[in-house]
């Protein structure tokens, strides 16, 4: 991201990306009623940028498909459970990428459904008090009313990669 002084991670792995999904005649028709499921939310969430480097969280794997739960069989609110890897332990982006990850399925799914994003176990040094921000409704509600932090979370959800050159 521009202005940062020094990259915490210079030099990040980079892995392959799943293959996109291949939509079948139920799901392109519009008067079908399709469940969500969790390649649906993956398809979401995997092109939100690094807010430190021009990859996406998928390249990075900081999101994967395994780490992604729905819950929707109609007796409860729905749940969407997106678990994330930051990149390095101490990665101070963490609270950012997870609330880009929030503020992009608040966006793209219907009301209806709970959102829970969490930090995988033992992937980060502060990783219950990141969880602890990122799933109390009114600190992410001021953080999204926060015009420069509003922007930041906005800049990695512009998708570059997709976008007409």
């Amino acid at each position: 991201m521009a202005g940062l002084e020094r990259l915490e991670n210079s030099n990040p792995m980079i892995f392959s990306c799943v293959e996109d999904r291949k939509l079948n005649e139920k799901e392109l028709d519009e008067n079908e009623t399709d469940p969500i499921d969790a390649r649906e939310v993956f398809d979401i969430i995997r092109n939100i940028n690094d807010p430190e480097h021009p990859l996406t969280l998928e390249e990075l794997n900081v999101v994967d498909l395994e780490a992604l739960r729905v819950e929707d069989d109609g007796r409860k609110p729905p749940t969407v459970t997106v678990m994330f890897t930051p990149t390095i332990p101490h990665c101070s982006m963490a609270t950012l990428i997870g609330l880009s990850i929030r503020a992009k399925l608040q966006r793209s799914l219907p009301s209806r459904f709970k959102i829970d994003v969490q930090i995988v176990e033992g992937t980060h040094t502060n990783e219950q008090q990141v969880n602890k921000q990122l799933n109390d409704k009114e600190r992410v509600a001021a953080a999204l009313e926060n015009k420069s932090l509003l922007d930041v979370v906005n800049q990695c959800l512009t998708n570059v990669k997709n976008s007409p050159s």
